[in-house]
Parts: structure tokens; sequence; C-alpha cells
């Protein structure tokens, strides 16, 4: 299930700084200059065995009043129309501003849970002037101080109430191909040419696919749902609530999906919003391939495939183990090798190696490059077994688990690659005490 937490407010109350704190890492920018935050964020969050995603909707420049209002209003529409929960963010220090005051009255008429968290709440003065935005009217409040971590602990454990358990996926059940990618790039296209009818509404017109369509394909021995995610408003005119669209549609596509399909325009190459997506794909550990569509509009004479290919792993760096097809969904050119490579990932996704096989193999390389001495400290792996779990997960037992450094992770995970068959299928590494 895919459950998406999306975090508001008006700039510089602390909301990229919440946004790392939720996924544990520092992704977005922060700045005590308002308005940072120019492109949206998204990561995973874990917590209380529950992953959820979660967007960080801030960043916008004021350029008057007028403008920024209008944008913060679109936003936050945005956000109460494609997120599970809402955090709705505002800043003790500042207190109650005209802009908290609008976006609470959009949130108030939202049926989408919606939780009010007061941040920089660092001492017991501040702790007793948050008390004045219980006047917002909401029913659930939390105090915290996200650049220290206070009271997010108790804050997670509200979001991840709301959150069903997950039922276990079941081996046999019919895969589920996400089609994903920028406005405009073929996405529709690609979809009713392999069904062979005009199954989605296909316009010049960025963002005509409003919702996610799913189409169950059953031809040539083949059965699996296709996903077209572009979901993006026909009627938004604004190019980054264009983006912003986009991302949430895929995030959630993602979430359902076994395998991604990543469709880039040829003529444009792949971007820097593609390559976002496509790492919250490897994130969560999602089958992976590139479909270079409008081949057939790109000069043979300047751009060869070997080429075009190369630029791309070299975008994609580390995972480059991954496969690249070249089709043209209007010229029908290459779009069933490109099912047919999808249905590989799809099992290969859920490949198991035998435990001897895969130690004969993996001890083999180790013992020929060792993990290298830390402080006179010899590291020694002695076992290696794949994890009982839906997607490729193994893990290596040594003496020194804390030492193994990630250029040796990496190492690892090539020579996995090399002996056996893991292409576009990202993988786990994980190395325990023995």
């Amino acid at each position: 299930m895919s459950f998406t937490v999306a975090i508001v407010g008006r700039p510089n109350v602390g909301k990229s700084t919440l946004f790392n704190r939720l996924i544990g890492e520092r992704s977005a920018i922060v700045d005590n200059f308002s308005g940072v935050t120019r492109d949206r964020k998204y990561g995973e969050s874990f917590w209380n065995g529950k992953t959820f995603n979660v967007i960080d909707t801030g960043g916008f420049v004021a350029h008057s009043e007028d403008v920024f209002e209008k944008a913060i209003r679109e936003q936050v529409q945005i956000a109460i129309e494609e997120a599970s929960i809402v955090l709705f963010l505002v800043d003790v220090s500042t207190g109650i501003t005209d802009l908290d005051d609008e976006m609470a009255r959009i949130l108030r008429k939202s049926t989408k849970k919606v939780i009010l968290v007061v941040n920089k709440v660092d001492n017991y003065e501040r702790t007793l002037a948050a008390n004045e935005f219980y006047s917002l009217g909401f029913e659930t409040v939390h105090f915290i101080a996200s650049i220290s971590g206070s009271g997010t602990g108790e804050l997670l454990d509200e979001v991840t109430s709301y959150i069903p358990d997950e039922e276990p996926k079941k081996d046999d059940e019919i895969p589920r191909f996400a089609i994903i990618g920028q406005p405009n790039v073929g996405k529709s296209s690609l979809v009713n040419a392999l069904v062979g009818e005009p199954r989605n509404i296909v316009t010049d017109i960025a963002g005509t696919t409003r919702d996610a369509v799913n189409t169950l394909y059953n031809r040539y021995g083949k059965k699996f749902w296709l996903i077209d995610t572009a979901g993006i408003r026909k009627k938004s005119k604004v190019h980054e609530n264009l983006e912003f669209y986009s991302v949430m549609r895929a995030i959630k596509a993602m979430d359902d999906a076994d395998v991604c399909i990543l469709v880039i325009d040829a003529t444009l190459g792949i971007e820097g919003q593609d390559l976002s997506i496509f790492r919250l794909a490897m994130k969560k550990r999602k089958g992976l391939m590139i479909l270079v569509n409008k081949w057939d509009l790109v000069s043979k004479e300047t751009n060869t495939i070997k080429e075009y290919k190369e630029a791309i792993l070299k975008k994609t760096a580390p995972m480059t183990d991954i496969p690249i097809i070249f089709v043209s969904a209007l010229e029908k050119t290459r779009i069933y090798r490109a099912i047919e490579t999808a249905v590989d990932i799809a099992e290969r996704r859920k490949g198991k190696v035998p435990t001897s096989l895969l130690n004969e193999v993996m001890l083999e390389a180790i013992e020929k490059y060792p993990p290298p001495s830390i402080k006179g400290k010899y590291i020694r792996i002695k076992y290696v077994t794949q994890l009982p779990t839906y997607t490729p997960n193994f893990a290596f037992f040594c003496n020194l688990p804390r030492y193994i450094k990630e250029p040796y992770r990496n190492y690892i995970e090539n020579k996995l690659r090399d002996k056996f068959d893991f292409t576009g299928v990202p993988i786990g590494i994980y190395f325990r005490q023995k």
C-alpha cells in the first residue's frame, strides 16, 4: 500500500529540517533564508516496522505578496489531494502569521488527516508560547524541535498509527509494471501501442493523464498489469506544480509495482527529475529498466545507441546493470522486446540462489580480494546466505562487520552481479556479526 506524508507550511518554518529528520539523511538543503527549497524533495521513512513516503512541499521565492500566497495555496491544495496525511508545520518563534491562518482555513476543509506540528519548541518558555497554536482548530497537535529531534519520535508514532499493516505479497500474483517518467514523453502512447487500442487519451498537452490507469495485458502468453502514471492535472499551468503531481503519482505507482519502466524522451535525454525518481525506485528495491522513446526523431548521424547508452549509465552510476531499450511508441519499434525484458526482470527479482553455490562463488571472490584491514584488525567473512525476503538481499557473516566500508560493499555487489543474473534488479547487501 502506498502511504504518503506531505509536509506543508510557509517558508522558513523548518520543513526541510523536518524532512531530513524523518527520512534519516541529509537530503534537502537547509538554510535560514526563506524559499531555499526550490525543488520538490521526496524520500522514505521507516518507523515502528512501517515504511512510508515523505514529501517536502516547501520552496517558493516570494516576488510579491500576492504571487507568494497564490503559490502557497496551490501547494497546499496538491498536498491535500495527493497525500495520505498532511503535516502542517508552523514556527513558535514567530507565532501565528496571516499565511498560517490562510493555510489553516484550507486544511480545515479537507477530509484528510491533518497533524499540526509546532516547530522550534526547545525550551519551557516556547512550550508555553506554543499553546497559542491550538486556536488554529486542529485536533492533533505536536510540539517538536526538528533540528535536535525533540518530539519527532512521538510525531512518528502518531503518523505510523494511521498506516495499516502491509499484507505479504504472494509469489504467484500477476506482476505489475509502472510506466513512469516526465510529462509528454510518450507513456500513454506506449500503453496504447502495447494493448492495440486507444486505452488512454494521447495529446501533445503535457498532463492529459489525470489518474494512474491500470491495464491488464494478456496476450502472447504473457499476463501483467500496466500502470500508466502520468497523473498530472491538465488545468495546471505552473510548471513546478506539474512536476509535483508527476512525482507524487510516480511514487504511489512505484509502491504498487514490481518493475518500474522509466520512459525518457530521446530528444531530451535523462534529466534531473528522472534520475531522482530512478534512485527512489532503487531505494524501494523495485525492478528497473529505461525506455528511450521517440528514438525515431533522433539523428543517427550524431547519436548512436552505444554512445547514448553510455551517457545514460554515466548518470545512473553506480547502478549500471540496467537494461536500456530504444523504442518508438508511434512506430511500435522494439516495444514488445521492452515488455519481454520487464517480464524477465520481474522473474529475476524473485530469484533465489542456492546457499551452497552462493558460498562457493562468493567466498572464492572474497579470498582473492579480502576486505582491507582496519587498525591492524583483519576482517574475515566466513559465510553467505540469501535472506528470505521477496527481493534479493544477502547477508555476509563476518567477525568485524562495522569495519567494512562502501568500496568493498560495491566490490561484493559487482561480484554478485558478475556471477549471477540480477540485471535490472537492485540488491541489498548486509554484513552481520558471525
